[in-house]
């Protein structure tokens, strides 16, 4: 491509040569996500993958796509672009495996302000990492740069995954039943949800995110900071092990909309509020916001990153399984009939 540049396009704000440079330093981080299928480098027209379908009877693809919303802006402030790409593809891979998919390959989004080879390349080791921890390949993406719409510092990051999963093991909300535990699977923090009440809350715009913050053990814009967990690993473990009726990934509009999402009609999930072991992070904004109990529940994962709904018989495998991967699962309620969706008591 050494021909390839123009003087005029570099006038107006876009400058391809530094596109190449972003390319060229960020072909590490993807290499490091390479798994069986994936057919092509960076910088084709399109990601080519392969998948291995042998031993499912009816392949069925499952797609996800999301961004990380205003999580970013903490990023920016704090000048720390290695975590949000994890974020990103954690909000793909998370909602894939709901299904009881298993994801296969990401493509990531980046629209920024100035094109900066080193700030990108931050950003798409990001992505990578989390591509490895969810176990699936980055073989594709697209960096965008938009002079005069975007502030030269700022940038978007989205992303898109799609997984397989044999159709006769889609997780079926019929399926759930009362007795079912409620298995939670602890969150890392905030996650990527809610952050424009978190923003409003402290005020980050006029704050020092570095200042240490003693409740936190670190400073506040490292805790809002700390990347999304990721589930797929234990997850699709458990789904071997234990009988798993549904699945929630608790994102934004926290318990009260996510929990139902894996149930039937007719069906509550019965939450034991002292059981839960709620973050510190999130006792500091419930009491410098003065949010409502319910607001807190109804916007933030209050530690809870996902819950299991896992017959009687099966938690302890459950459990053992989680454990296997680092991640202390436990109890927090069980599954009755009613119409109530979700009952925090």
């Amino acid at each position: 491509m050494a021909q390839s540049h123009s003087l005029s396009y570099a006038e107006a704000g876009v400058d391809i040569e530094a596109g190449y440079e972003a390319v060229r330093l960020m072909k590490q981080h993807v290499k490091r996500t390479d798994i069986p299928g994936v057919l092509s480098g960076i910088g084709g027209f399109g990601g080519l993958f392969a998948p291995d379908l042998s031993g499912i009877k009816e392949p069925v693809f499952v797609s996800g796509t999301d961004g990380v919303g205003t999580k970013q802006r903490i990023a920016q402030l704090m000048g720390i672009h290695d975590s949000v790409g994890i974020d990103c593809v954690a909000m793909c891979v998370n909602d894939i495996v709901c299904c009881g998919a298993k994801p296969l390959f990401f493509l990531d989004y980046i629209a920024i302000g100035k094109n900066i080879p080193t700030k990108v390349a931050e950003l798409v080791g990001g992505v990578a990492e989390g591509c490895v921890r969810a176990g699936c390949a980055l073989i594709g993406g697209e960096t965008a740069e938009h002079p005069g719409t975007m502030a030269a510092d700022d940038y978007d990051i989205a992303g898109f995954s799609v997984g397989v999963v044999d159709k006769e093991k889609i997780l079926d909300p019929a399926n759930v039943e009362p007795g079912d535990v409620v298995l939670a699977l602890p969150s890392t923090g905030v996650h990527s949800n809610g952050f424009s009440l978190v923003r409003k809350v402290f005020d980050v715009e006029n704050t020092d995110l570095h200042t240490f913050v003693p409740e936190l053990n670190q400073s506040l814009g490292e805790a809002l900071l700390t990347p999304t967990a990721i589930y797929v690993k234990p997850v699709l473990k458990v789904l071997e092990v234990a009988d798993v009726h549904g699945i929630s990934h608790i994102t934004g509009g926290g318990f009260y909309e996510n929990i139902p999402r894996a149930l039937p009609e007719g069906m509550t999930a019965k939450i034991q509020k002292d059981k839960l072991r709620i973050l510190p992070i999130f006792e500091l904004i419930q009491s410098k916001g003065n949010i409502s109990e319910h607001d807190m529940f109804n916007t933030f994962n209050m530690g809870v990153g996902m819950v299991m709904l896992v017959s009687a018989d099966t938690v302890d495998a459950a459990v053992e399984a989680c454990a296997s991967f680092g991640i202390d699962a436990y109890a927090i309620g069980t599954i009755v009939k009613g119409s109530a969706g979700v009952e925090l008591c």
